[in-house]
C-alpha cells in the first residue's frame, strides 16, 4: 500500500490533478470537479420548478414534457471553463461526470422517472472526427449509466454540417439549423419517453430543430436537458 501511495504521488508530481472548473489542486478524495466547486456552481434546479425560465424558451416552439439544466451559464464562469475543457481540450471525462450529476438529480425526480433513453443531439460525422468525439454524447454517457438507462447515439443523426452559432441573431440561428437532423431508426424510439441532451442552449434553435424531427415520431414523449443554460 506504501508503495502503491507512493506511485501516485509521484505521478501527480508529473502529471498533477486539478478542477476542470477552478484550475485548483484537487485532493485525493475529490474527481474532475473540487468540493468548494461543486457547492458554488450556479446549479438551476429548473427539474424541480413547474414553469421553468427553460421550459418558457420552448413554450409555442416544441411540445416538451419536461426540460432541465444543471447550471446556468454565463461567459467568463467556471460553468463556461467547464464546457470549454469539455469541448476543445479532450476532457471527455469532464462530460461524463458533469453527465453522471445532472442524471444522478433527474433520477430522483418523479418527472423523469420514465425517460428509457438519453439521445445526444448529434455533431455532423466530419466534426466529430475532426474533434474526435460529440461533447453530447459523453454528457449522455454519464446520465445513462448515472439513470441506469440506455443511450442512444445512433438512432438519431445530423446530415448537414453548420456554421457556428455563436453571435447569430434568433432568427440566424434557427435558419442556420433548419432540417439538418435525420432519425435512423424510428421504431427504436417510437412509443418511449426520450431525453433529448445538449451541453449549453441559449436560443433553444437546436434543440428546437431537433425535436421537430423527434416529435414526428409516433408516440414519443420527449424532455430536454443541458448542463448550462445560457438566459439571455
Amino acid at each position: 500500500m506504501k508503495i502503491s501511495g507512493f506511485i501516485e504521488d509521484f505521478i501527480s508530481l508529473l502529471y498533477p490533478r486539478v478542477c476542470a472548473a477552478c484550475g485548483n489542486s484537487l485532493f485525493k478524495h475529490e474527481d474532475i470537479i473540487c468540493t468548494y466547486c461543486l457547492y458554488h456552481l450556479p446549479k438551476t434546479n429548473y427539474h424541480l420548478m413547474e414553469e421553468s425560465p427553460l421550459d418558457k424558451i420552448f413554450w409555442g416552439r416544441a411540445q416538451l414534457a419536461h426540460t432541465a439544466a444543471l447550471y446556468n451559464f454565463q461567459k467568463k464562469s467556471k460553468v463556461q471553463h467547464l464546457i470549454h475543457q469539455l469541448k476543445y481540450k479532450g476532457r471527455m471525462d469532464v462530460g461524463i461526470h458533469l453527465g453522471k450529476l445532472l442524471g444522478t438529480d433527474l433520477s430522483q425526480s418523479e418527472a423523469f422517472k420514465d425517460v428509457v433513453k438519453v439521445v445526444p443531439v448529434p455533431l455532423h460525422p466530419g466534426k466529430q472526427r475532426k474533434r474526435g468525439y460529440n461533447q453530447s454524447e459523453q454528457i449522455a454517457i454519464g446520465m445513462a449509466r448515472a439513470m441506469n438507462i440506455e443511450m442512444d447515439a445512433t438512432s438519431f443523426i445530423r446530415t448537414v454540417d453548420t456554421e457556428t452559432q455563436t453571435r447569430k441573431s434568433r432568427f440566424a440561428r434557427w435558419e442556420n439549423v433548419k432540417e439538418i437532423f435525420k432519425v435512423t431508426a424510428p421504431a427504436e424510439l417510437s412509443n418511449k419517453h426520450i431525453l433529448l441532451v445538449d451541453d449549453v442552449i441559449t436560443t433553444g434553435a437546436t434543440l428546437e430543430s431537433a425535436a421537430h424531427m423527434l416529435l414526428k415520431i409516433e408516440g414519443v414523449k420527449l424532455s430536454v436537458a443541458c448542463i448550462g443554460f445560457a438566459r439571455e
